[in-house]
């Protein structure tokens, strides 16, 4: 398995709503940066990512998992950009804010710290272990 951290804005798409998406999940549209793009491109069925609200908390909230692998994202009007289905899989009983991550020297190399701006990242396993603890998971 691998693990990724995806990017939302709380009033586009808040964790609250990815839950109440359900089993089914729903479509990861309107990434339009290449990086991303790739990266939901190597995403697998039963991948893991954590949820990340961003511009307003600067925190990861919960982890998702991939439904359904890529295809394209009916959102892009010219056919370049693709998306990913996840589902909510749990919250996090204590969120951990970028805050957090900027002071533990173990998240020096995170993507999140060194690619600030990507809104689909891969999590190294240590990272995902890691922050997992931090979240009491």
């Amino acid at each position: 398995m691998n693990y990724w951290l995806v990017k939302s804005e709380p009033d586009a798409w808040s964790w609250q709503q990815q839950v109440a998406a359900g089993a089914k999940g729903e479509a990861w549209t309107g990434v339009r940066n290449h990086a991303a793009k790739l990266n939901l491109m190597r995403m697998k069925k039963g991948d893991q990512a954590f949820y990340y609200h961003s511009n307003e908390g600067k925190e990861i909230v919960g982890i998702v998992e991939v439904v359904r692998e890529h295809y394209p994202d009916p959102t892009d009007k010219t056919g370049k950009f693709v998306c990913v289905d996840v589902r909510a899989l749990k919250a996090l009983p204590k969120l951990v804010t970028l805050a957090t991550l900027k002071a533990d020297p173990r998240f020096a190399e995170m993507a999140l710290i060194k690619l600030s701006r990507l809104s689909v990242q891969p999590v190294t396993a240590a990272e995902w272990k890691a922050i997992c603890k931090m979240a009491g998971l």
